[in-house]
């Protein structure tokens, strides 16, 4: 798919691995709606800047993925300003920590309805658009957490390790359609997300867990998203993005 002229709503596109995303997508001259409950540390200017550039305009929509209909809203004020939608990459998320005997049932539900629950919402409001247009791209944000047992985030893990399931059926349901769905599992990524965790943890990482001693960034990840949303003729994958962690024995 080439995105100059092309609409994409980024859910989480206000942090992160989403503002990432949408700054590399208004790069490509696409218009970009990102949708998430706040904006934060100017990503937002960022994007409009970069969006500027191509003389579009950035769309922000305050809403929450966790709530069904503001991932119809989220569709429908990108639909009503441009007046179509050809990707949605679903990354918004959060922590839900607590193992088997400390997650509370209210963090389980909240932990699928963001990051589980939201794609089916948002896939139902775009999808027809996508039909009309003769093509689309629907992009999960999975994890390496969902690939393995991960302690302490009990919740998180079981979410996210849907998703990748979740984008191989999706790919099949809508392949006539000529709708793409992937998944990518980022690892250790460098980002708000991982400022829990301790200097020791960090050093444990990089010199224990991780095969090539360094966490990731961003980019790493919103540059597979891309090549993901550009090659025409990949659907149903999952692309793990983690520097090797997954596939060491020890």
């Amino acid at each position: 798919m080439e995105l100059a002229g092309k609409v994409c709503l980024v859910t989480g596109g206000t942090s992160g691995i989403g503002a990432e995303i949408a700054l590399m997508f208004a790069a490509r001259g696409a218009r970009v709606a990102v949708a998430g409950r706040s904006q934060r540390n100017g990503s937002l200017e960022m994007l409009q800047a970069a969006a500027g550039a191509y003389g579009d305009e950035a769309l922000y929509i305050q809403a929450d993925m966790g709530n069904a209909e503001d991932c119809t809203r989220a569709v429908a004020e990108t639909c009503a300003l441009w007046g179509r939608v050809d990707v949605v990459v679903h990354a918004a998320g959060a922590a839900v920590p607590g193992g088997f005997f400390e997650v509370t049932e209210e963090s389980w539900s909240r932990a699928f309805d963001v990051h589980v629950h939201a794609v089916l919402h948002l896939a139902r409001s775009a999808v027809p658009y996508m039909i009309k247009q003769g093509e689309g791209a629907i992009l999960l944000i999975g994890s390496a957490a969902g690939l393995r047992g991960c302690l302490g985030a009990m919740a998180y893990g079981v979410a996210k390790g849907v998703l990748p399931q979740f984008a191989r059926t999706l790919a099949r349901e809508l392949s006539d359609y000529n709708i793409r769905v992937n998944c990518v599992s980022p690892g250790i990524i460098r980002t708000p997300f991982q400022d829990f965790l301790t200097p020791e943890q960090k050093e444990n990482n990089i010199k224990s867990r991780i095969p090539l001693h360094r966490e990731g960034k961003p980019e790493d990840v919103a540059r597979a998203i891309l090549a993901l949303v550009e090659n025409d003729f990949i659907t149903g994958e999952n692309l793990v993005i983690d520097g090797g962690m997954t596939m060491r024995i020890v």
